[in-house]
């Protein structure tokens, strides 16, 4: 296990419109207002995404099995921030449900909101950490240091 213990500092309400692409709308505003830690709550409805719903084999390293979802799909979500290799790094897990149909997975790719999409984000102060490449995992998993406030 590992930790780093910090506080909430800011917190940003944020509306993401039609046709906005979720993960780079909020990757950008994380960059744009100088977020490297923080945790994201989301609601609303996706136009279309690409999920991983989980390995094809329970094997390491996981080969992901992919899904899409197209319509309007009403979705639930959070997501976390650290710094990456190219700046902010988010890692955003959802619900998405349309008629009686249910998928959870990480969203990864073309991720289209369809009306709007509400967030909550907490920026993290005072977190020793960041996400970076996991060569057995083969994914970037954060590493966190401890650290007294």
């Amino acid at each position: 296990m590992q930790y780093a213990e910090g506080r909430i500092g800011r917190v940003f309400f944020i509306r993401i419109d039609d046709g906005e692409e979720l993960i780079t709308t909020l990757t950008g505003f994380a960059r744009d207002h100088g977020i490297s830690h923080g945790t994201i709550t989301f609601f609303g409805a996706l136009k279309r995404a690409g999920l991983v719903t989980g390995p094809e084999e329970p094997v390491i390293p996981p080969v992901p099995h992919h899904e899409e979802i197209e319509g309007g799909w009403e979705c639930l979500g959070t997501a976390t921030i650290y710094p990456g290799e190219d700046g902010p790094s988010l890692h955003l897990h959802a619900t998405a449900g349309r008629g009686r149909d249910a998928i959870t997975g990480c969203l990864r790719t073309d991720c289209r909101v369809y009306l709007v999409v509400e967030a909550v984000l907490y920026e993290a102060v005072g977190i020793d950490g960041s996400r970076l490449p996991d060569p057995v995992i083969g994914a970037a998993l954060p590493v966190l240091r401890h650290q007294n406030p």
